[in-house]
C-alpha cells in the first residue's frame, strides 16, 4: 500500500471533497483523483461511492479510513524517531572495553557525553577475545582490541583506528634487582614468577609468545584481569609482570620497580576496531569522528 496514496485518501475524506484536498495537498485535482483510484485498484475494493460531486464511504472506506490514520501517526512518529538519531538525541553506544582501555578512554567518553547527552553509554567489558567474538556476532558496533603479530588476520574481518601505542615495561617490587637499571632483556626474568591477566585477555598472549622466543616458558603464579590488583600482587611480593608505561606512569612512585622491556621490545597498541562493511548507527559514527578528531 502506498503511504502517499492513504494519506491523499485521508486528506479528501478530512476536507470533504476532491478539491480541498488538492489545495491542502498543494497538487491537482486530478493527481489526486489517480492517487484514490490507483489506492482503490491495489485493494481489489471500492473505497469512496461517488455521486456527482458528493461521495460517501463504503464500508471498506471506513475500515480503511481507521487504520489509515493510525498508519498514517505511525509513519510521522517513525520519522520523527530516524530524525531524533541522525541529529544524537536519542540511542545508546555499544562500546566493548577491556579493562586495560579504561584511562585512554575515559577522557574521550566524556567528551562524547557533553557532546552528545542523550545518547546512553552501554560499555561492555571484557577481554579483547570476547570483545573480537562480540564484534564478530554483531552484538557490539565497535570495540577495543589490540594490534599484536599473531592477530594479523583479524584485521581482513575488521577496520580499525589507532588509540593509543605504549611500549611495555616490566613492574616489579620496589626492592627487585633491576631497581635503577635503565632497560631489562626479557630471557632476565626466566626464574621469576609472572603474574598474567585473565582469560581471554590477549596481552597473555602477546607476553606468552615473547618469552617462548626469548627461550623460557613463564611460570604464572597468579591472575587477574584488573591492573589496579595485578599491581598490588606485585607490590606484595607474588610475581612480577609486564605492563604498558602509560599505565606503570599511574602508579605511586617508590613502590615500584618500572624499567622498560629492551629484547625484545614490545609495544601495547590499542584499536578502536569495528566490523568491516557492518553497519554503524548514528551514534557509533559519531564516536568514531570524535575519536579520529582527537587522535
Amino acid at each position: 500500500m502506498d503511504i502517499r496514496a492513504l494519506r491523499y485518501f485521508v486528506a479528501v475524506v478530512d476536507q470533504q471533497g476532491f478539491s480541498r484536498a488538492a489545495e491542502t495537498l498543494h497538487v491537482t485535482q486530478p493527481t489526486v483523483s489517480k492517487m484514490i483510484q490507483q489506492l482503490e485498484q491495489s485493494l481489489d475494493l471500492t473505497l469512496l461511492e461517488r455521486v456527482g460531486k458528493r461521495f460517501t464511504l463504503t464500508d471498506a472506506g471506513n475500515v480503511v479510513l481507521q487504520r489509515g490514520r493510525a498508519l498514517l501517526a505511525m509513519h510521522e512518529e517513525m520519522g520523527v524517531e530516524l530524525q531524533d538519531l541522525q541529529q544524537l538525541r536519542r540511542g545508546d553506544l555499544r562500546l566493548g572495553v577491556t579493562q586495560q582501555s579504561h584511562a585512554p578512554l575515559a577522557p574521550l567518553l566524556a567528551a562524547y557525553h557533553k557532546r552528545h547527552p542523550q545518547i546512553e553509554l552501554k560499555l561492555f567489558e571484557g577481554g579483547s577475545q570476547g570483545i573480537e567474538a562480540d564484534l564478530r556476532s554483531g552484538v557490539l558496533e565497535m570495540g577495543t582490541m589490540l594490534d599484536h603479530p599473531s592477530n594479523q588476520a583479524a584485521w581482513q574481518e575488521f577496520d580499525s583506528f589507532p588509540l593509543l601505542t605504549s611500549p611495555m615495561c616490566l613492574l616489579a617490587p620496589k626492592d627487585s634487582a633491576w631497581r635503577g637499571k635503565r632497560g631489562v632483556r626479557l630471557r632476565e626474568l626466566a626464574d621469576c614468577a609472572f603474574i598474567f591477566y585473565g582469560e581471554g585477555f590477549a596481552l597473555n598472549d602477546i607476553i606468552a609468545d615473547a618469552c617462548l622466543r626469548a627461550g623460557f616458558t613463564p611460570r604464572i603464579s597468579g591472575r587477574s584481569g584488573q591492573w589496579d590488583f595485578v599491581a598490588s600482587l606485585v607490590r606484595l611480593g607474588v610475581g612480577i609482570t609486564l605492563l604498558p608505561k602509560v599505565f606503570c606512569d599511574t602508579l605511586e612512585k617508590g613502590q615500584f620497580t618500572v624499567v622498560k622491556l629492551e629484547e625484545p621490545a614490545l609495544d601495547w597498541k590499542l584499536m578502536l576496531a569495528w566490523r568491516r562493511g557492518g553497519h554503524l548507527s548514528f551514534a557509533a559514527r559519531a564516536w568514531l569522528d570524535l575519536v579520529r578528531s582527537k587522535a
